[in-house]
């Protein structure tokens, strides 16, 4: 079964709006997992405008499935990173200015950088993962980094799943496809829903873990936090 691993910027987002500590981002990341959310997924930005360096450092103490910090790998964010030791780092090419992650690495252009990068975290224990168009030949090369997993990018897919397009998929069997043959392990995420996540993991093959934030937070505004985890965990059994 792929894992759920949840992302609770949108959690913090709220928090900050208003100032002081509602809703408790630590509460929520205790109760996603009570629920049975099999991992939390935080992604700082430089600004701090939904998920402050400070939240990262105290969900460690509250987090006892699989802890996944994602992120642009400029120095603060490794230094961050080394001093938690999450389970696993996700590498996210993102502009400093961007409003959501919206590109995987050309890991063709960055693989000097990114190998070093990803070898500083495997030498403190930290599995790496690697954000990813779904472009077989990019996903040659993150292999050659010696990155442990690599992120699939699936906005494309689920902006065309909408319109009714199920064949844009097929770019993800792929990509999953040449991952495995590189021996990468695979992740996925971006824009996955409760309308889309089950034809995903039925039919891109070796997903071990979806990450999933904006969606699940917006629909538990309307079928509640619990209701969701489990409804989303209903949609990953094949």
């Amino acid at each position: 079964m792929t894992k759920l691993s949840v992302n609770i910027n949108k959690i913090a987002t709220l928090r900050n709006a208003r100032g002081g500590n509602v809703p408790d981002l630590l509460k929520a990341a205790s109760d996603i997992q009570s629920f049975g959310g099999q991992g939390i997924t935080i992604h700082p930005r430089p600004d701090e405008r939904h998920i402050r360096y400070q939240d990262a450092r105290d969900l460690k103490k509250v987090v006892y499935t699989e802890f996944n910090i994602e992120g642009n790998p400029i120095p603060e964010f490794v230094d961050l990173v080394l001093d938690i030791k999450p389970d696993q780092v996700t590498l996210v090419p993102d502009a400093v200015d961007a409003i959501t992650s919206n590109a995987g690495w050309n890991t063709a252009e960055h693989e000097s950088f990114l190998s070093e990068v990803v070898s500083e975290f495997k030498r403190n224990g930290i599995r790496t993962s690697i954000f990813m168009d779904p472009v077989p030949s990019l996903i040659e090369k993150a292999a050659d980094t010696g990155t442990d997993r690599i992120e699939l990018y699936t906005e494309s897919y689920a902006v065309e799943y909408a319109k009714g397009n199920k064949d844009e998929v097929r770019k993800y069997v792929e990509a999953a496809k040449k991952a495995t043959e590189f021996g990468l392990g695979i992740n996925a995420g971006h824009d996955l829903s409760l309308e889309n996540l089950s034809f995903f993991v039925s039919e891109v093959p070796n997903v071990l873990e979806v990450s999933i934030g904006h969606a699940l937070i917006s629909e538990a505004l309307y079928f509640g936090l619990e209701n969701v985890i489990g409804m989303y965990l209903q949609k990953l059994v094949q």
